[in-house]
């Protein structure tokens, strides 16, 4: 699998430090550089192909959207700043994404994602037969989670299905159960949609551990999880059973 190269810009070493921490746990992820100023990071992007340019916004000589603006073909950013107010001037510049610190790994990882997604086909057109345009994005079979102070790898294959409780989501693994503090519709963005589907405003479902369905009903593994009737319809579609 092809290395999807990286490069960090942020006038705080603990800020540079946190992200290159990150990277390190997403092995197709290659840390170039890691540099205080924009400055040093022109001179690296005159030499060096970056795929996701983790950007801060408030340094000394030139901000990171001064910077920006001066690029003429920016590899995908991610902009990592304290100042919340900034993130419309980001957003107008086609940002990927816009991480408020102090940031989780879970919205670490979600950024990655978006950033994977848009990079993929540019990558495919860049470098031709390097990467087959059938060949699936490098995100595609674990996620991990942060939950009582410690990061679980969370293989897709053995999750059955989550369930939204208030300001946590309860993960039920083929072994395990995890509790994270985290939005429902977050960890929602973290899995494939072509794998997990959402059959209730509080139920997602691993479609592959479906034992059987009866009425407004699913059991996966002697587990049942109501299917709501707004989501019905895209439940027996997506398993091959469209409404007559």
């Amino acid at each position: 699998m092809n290395k999807i190269h990286c490069l960090i810009v942020d006038d705080e070493p603990i800020a540079r430090d946190i992200i290159q921490n990150y990277c390190q746990h997403l092995d197709y992820l290659n840390v170039v550089a890691s540099c205080g100023n924009a400055l040093e990071a022109k001179a690296i992007m005159q030499t060096t192909h970056i795929d996701i340019l983790f950007l801060d916004i408030n340094m000394p000589v030139m901000d990171g959207i001064s910077f920006l603006k001066t690029l003429k073909n920016p590899a995908q950013v991610i902009f990592t700043t304290a100042y919340k107010e900034y993130a419309i001037d980001a957003f107008d510049l086609a940002a990927c994404d816009y991480l408020l610190k102090p940031f989780s790994f879970e919205r670490f990882i979600m950024a990655i994602d978006k950033a994977t997604d848009k990079l993929q086909p540019a990558k495919t057109r860049q470098e031709g037969s390097s990467i087959p345009a059938s060949q699936p994005g490098p995100i595609e079979d674990f996620t991990f989670i942060k939950t009582d102070g410690k990061i679980y790898k969370l293989s897709h294959h053995d999750l059955l299905y989550a369930e939204a409780q208030g300001n946590y989501t309860r993960i039920v693994t083929t072994s395990n159960t995890l509790m994270p503090k985290m939005p429902f519709s977050s960890f929602e963005e973290l899995l494939p949609a072509s794998t997990f589907l959402r059959v209730h405003r509080s139920f997602i479902i691993n479609k592959s551990k479906i034992d059987h369905i009866e009425g407004n009903r699913l059991f996966i593994n002697n587990t049942e999880i109501p299917i709501g009737s707004n989501y019905k319809d895209q439940l027996m579609k997506e398993l091959g059973f469209p409404k007559a």
